[in-house]
Formats: structure tokens, C-alpha cells, sequence
């Protein structure tokens, strides 16, 4: 919360803001925060996100359109057994997530599958967010850490902050901070 006051469950004031910082690079990592900033634009709520670290991957003109779904020592991958014809049950072992061609073949099952859902890649979710308002930036250290400038970025960022900037933009709102 923007207050000092302590978290009461009882108050149902609405939210106004979301802040959402996205700090893994893979398709499987970045999606959540696109999500969460739509709906949060649809739903009339303020939304910023935050990319650092490997989420950076996903603002980087070079690799925004290749996103890879990560495969190995990804314990999760049971959910996409289904997309297979497997039961949710099966698991998915990681060695198998390291053999050359497998993560491609998982990256194209979750891209078709998005597909037939009508959810958008992600520059064009990007473009989605912030044509409805929506505010994207860089992490200042990432981009440092990782020796890229603003022209490596795509171009309709609204900023590189740092950290510390990024939390200012909660002054003054019902803000929730969300990590994905």
C-alpha cells in the first residue's frame, strides 16, 4: 500500500494502481505481467511495468520476437502435457527439457496455442498496454548490467528507472506491487 497505515482486509477501497515487475526473460515468464497489466487497464486501473534482469528480454528489439518457453528445470511443465494429447498428471522430465529442438517445439506448442486464444505476441501486447494507457520501463541497473542503451529498447518505452523511481510511482494510490 502508498500509506503507512497497516493492511486492513476488511477495506474495500478500490485499487488504483498496479505495479508489476517482471524479472524472467522466458515466453512462460513474461506473459503473466502482460496479462495483469491488460486486464488492469480494462478494468480502469493505472499500470506500470517494470522489466529487469532477464525480463529485459522482452523490450530488447533483437529478442522480443523470439521468446523461448524454458524447459529445463521448469517443474510446471506438466500443464502443458495437455497440449500433447498427456494427461495434466504426467509429468515432464528435465532431462528431456535439455535435448537440442525441445524447447522450440514447446515455445511453437505454447505460441499456437495463443494463438487459437486470440492472445496477441508480445510486442503487440506491449503496444496493446500502452496504447490503453499503460506505462512500460526499464530497470537502469539491468540495463547496465547488461551493457544496453535506449536504442537497444523498443521504442515506445516510457523510461529507464531505477528502482527506487519505479516505487514512486505508487505516491499517492491504492497501489498493489505485484512480482512475476
Amino acid at each position: 500500500m502508498s500509506d503507512s497505515a497497516p493492511f486492513d482486509p476488511d477495506n474495500n477501497a478500490p485499487l488504483e494502481k498496479v505495479l508489476i515487475i517482471v524479472s524472467r526473460g522466458s515466453l512462460d515468464g513474461i506473459y503473466p505481467a502482460l496479462i495483469l497489466a491488460n486486464g488492469a487497464r480494462m478494468e480502469g486501473i493505472e499500470a506500470s511495468v517494470f522489466f529487469t534482469f532477464f525480463g529485459m528480454n522482452a523490450l530488447i528489439e533483437k529478442t522480443m520476437d523470439s521468446l523461448k518457453v524454458s524447459t529445463v528445470g521448469n517443474a510446471a511443465l506438466n500443464l502443458a502435457m495437455p497440449m500433447l494429447g498427456m494427461p495434466v498428471t504426467m509429468p515432464f522430465p528435465t532431462m528431456v527439457g535439455s535435448i537440442p529442438g525441445v524447447s522450440a517445439f514447446a515455445t511453437h506448442l505454447m505460441n499456437k496455442e495463443m494463438e487459437r486464444l486470440d492472445v496477441p505476441p508480445v510486442r503487440e501486447f506491449l503496444e496493446m498496454i500502452s496504447d490503453a494507457g499503460g506505462k512500460i520501463y526499464a530497470c537502469k541497473l539491468a540495463m547496465d548490467m547488461f551493457k544496453l542503451g535506449k536504442e537497444d529498447l523498443w521504442e515506445r518505452l516510457d523510461g529507464v528507472l531505477t528502482v527506487g523511481d519505479f516505487y514512486k510511482e505508487a505516491a499517492g494510490t491504492r497501489t498493489q506491487v505485484l512480482f512475476t
